[in-house]
């Protein structure tokens, strides 16, 4: 499967709450978006992992020039590691506990990627 989704930023220290590591990704329609692990209870006596994809609120992504673009007029250069910045603010979109791995997560988002991108609509 062709890569549509692209990597950004991947931090292992962030200040997204979670102890794993983190990956901003762009995608075609211009969002940038959060793919990152974190440790749920199941049971009282099992521990494991759930995905969470979420979208940033603060950055736009050119798909085509592959810039990351703040939302808000900054006089500063704009680069790649501000996406994981104090406080950020982002909004999950979906928690999935069927994922097992990163590569399966990333999977997932290309799969969206490839349902937005412009040339699956000229087919």
């Amino acid at each position: 499967m062709k890569a549509i989704a692209k990597l950004i930023h991947q931090s292992n220290m962030t200040y997204i709450p979670t102890n794993l590591p983190v990956k901003f990704f762009g995608l075609p329609d211009g969002k940038v978006y959060l793919l990152y692990a974190r440790f749920c209870i199941v049971r009282p006596e099992k521990t494991d992992l759930e995905f969470v994809f979420a979208e940033h609120d603060e950055f736009f992504f050119d798909y085509d020039t592959e810039k990351l673009v703040p939302k808000t007029q900054t006089r500063y250069p704009v680069y790649s590691e501000m996406v994981d910045k104090p406080n950020p603010v982002y909004h999950i979109l979906q928690v999935n506990r069927d994922v097992k791995t990163y590569s399966e997560a990333v999977a997932l988002l290309n799969q969206k990627a490839m349902e937005m991108s412009p040339q699956s609509e000229a087919c």
